[in-house]
């Protein structure tokens, strides 16, 4: 690889730290508009197989569904029902729920991050693996980017997807306010040789006052074990060992269960912090490096594939060079507050969980009103990211909204958004999008079960526009996709 480009080339149009989840959607997403890519990850080797479940959400299954990768993913995992994903409140999943989706999908995170990686990989982007970044600097041209061992390369943006404790983040010098870890909870599967009947009996007797506690089966012989520790270890990074289970496990439990043999041991804490900022000039921050939180809900892996699918168009168009000025603003503008709102309900997730009798008395009482289908659906709706409205102004109620997949007369609606571009929905058909058909796709089908006439979709899935009149469309066309082909040739009129 050569050094920092001169006279104004770049080797990369982007360079992504970070080759978890979020950053090989980034990647993928970029190559959809091919935009050149490198995701630098720091770690030699992907993770073993054998690593904790995470939960795709709703949303998270309608976005593989809408790149046309739903299909790997459901090979791979486990469908369970996404009711009781608050909290743990044992809830039936809520009726009325506006997706064809209602369950979630457990499946290992190193799948989650080999699929998305290949995904990446066989759209054209570079993936080099143990090479951590050291330093970067930026100018109004591009970014140097600096790696252990020298190396220095350079691109036009810089996006940071490399983690809780992202060198990128701390590079910027960007304030990650929030909460320090005060607890650790130790996660892993492994064997356990006391009878089942023993092990569910006293696992039901602690989950009575410690919601946090779980020792559920996994398979054959294998147990999911969780526990909380009060305080947190003097090494964070160092994994937990089997020996430190069966001791914390005699603390609460009276016993060890005679676990051994584990497959994967691991520790989190629960500090809960977000980002000040998501953009400093041409260096944007995206998943865990922006925000951390508690996995109360499994919400985070999720939280990240949505940044990811937000920002990948909007700087492709600024790579490109159609985005309208203030688009690659609006990652920050809508997803800042997305992440707010995921710190709130884990904040409170943790504090229902709690043994006080005050937090207990507050989960009974939300339980009883989960009892009432809106209140049930409003939570699942906030766990599983299908209740987001981004602000894109006054309007109809889809508006800022994503769009559930709906049947046209030729397939599906997400269908026609493999391709990560823009899409006009007409039901009226003499709508047109002239101009902007290297960047906007237009379906006319009189026949779409929608009660609107016609709508416009970002790539994302979510809706910028409802109307009729073309005009109006034009507006927002540009408005998302800058100018038409036309009229980026004409004079401005004074």
């Amino acid at each position: 690889m050569s050094g920092p480009a001169k006279n104004g080339w770049f080797m990369f149009d982007v360079v992504i730290a970070g080759c978890g989840p979020t950053g090989a959607m980034l990647a993928a997403e970029l190559r959809l508009h091919d935009v050149r890519v490198l995701v630098l990850e720091k770690e030699p080797e992907p993770a073993s197989s054998f690593a904790r479940i995470v939960s795709l959400h709703i949303r998270s299954l309608e976005i593989l569904a809408m790149r046309g990768l739903l299909d790997r993913f459901l090979e791979r995992g486990r469908q369970r029902p996404v009711g009781g994903a608050f909290a743990g409140i044992p809830h039936p999943t809520p009726e009325g729920l506006d997706s064809e989706f209602t369950s979630l999908l457990g499946i290992p995170q190193p799948i989650v991050e080999g699929l998305l990686r290949d995904h990446a990989i066989a759209l054209g982007a570079q993936v080099r693996a143990g090479c951590a970044v050291t330093g970067l600097d930026q100018d109004d041209e591009g970014v140097t980017v600096e790696l252990a061992g020298g190396e220095r390369l350079r691109s036009r943006y810089l996006a940071g997807c490399d983690g809780a404790r992202s060198t990128v983040r701390k590079l910027l010098g960007v304030g990650f306010p929030g909460e320090p870890s005060r607890n650790d909870t130790l996660m892993g599967e492994m064997a356990a040789d006391a009878p089942p009947e023993e092990i569910a009996a006293r696992v039901a007797e602690i989950r009575e006052t410690d919601k946090a506690f779980s020792f559920g089966p996994f398979g054959e012989g294998i147990y999911r074990v969780v526990i909380s520790v009060a305080g947190v270890s003097e090494n964070r990074a160092q994994p937990p060992t089997i020996d430190d289970f069966a001791h914390q496990l005699r603390a609460i439990a009276g016993t060890d269960f005679g676990v051994h043999s584990p497959r994967w041991l691991s520790r989190f804490g629960d500090a809960t912090r977000l980002a000040e900022r998501y953009r400093t000039g041409r260096v944007l921050l995206a998943g865990d490096a922006a925000h951390i939180h508690p996995p109360a809900g499994g919400q985070g892996l999720n939280l990240g594939l949505q940044d990811a699918v937000n920002l990948g168009w909007k700087l492709a168009g600024q790579v490109r060079g159609w985005a309208p000025g203030a688009l690659l603003d609006t990652y920050h503008a809508e997803r800042h507050p997305v992440a707010a709102d995921v710190l709130d309900n884990t904040r409170a997730q943790v504090a229902l969980a709690s043994a006080e009798p005050g937090a207990q008395a507050v989960r009974r009482l939300l339980t009883e009103l989960m009892d009432i289908n809106e209140v049930n659906r409003r939570l699942i709706e906030k766990i599983t990211a299908i209740g987001i409205r981004y602000d894109l102004g006054p309007g109809p109620g889809l508006l800022g909204r994503r769009l559930r997949d709906v049947d046209l007369a030729q397939g599906h609606l997400y269908d026609h958004l493999r391709g990560g571009r823009g899409l006009v929905l007409d039901r009226t058909g003499h709508l047109k999008a002239d101009g902007w058909l290297d960047r906007v796709d237009l379906v006319t089908d009189s026949t779409a079960a929608l009660d609107v006439p016609a709508l416009l979709l970002r790539p994302d899935g979510h809706v910028a526009w409802i109307g009729e009149h073309q005009q109006d469309l034009d507006e927002h066309l540009a408005r998302w996709f800058g100018l038409s082909e036309v009229s980026a040739f004409r004079t401005p009129s004074r």
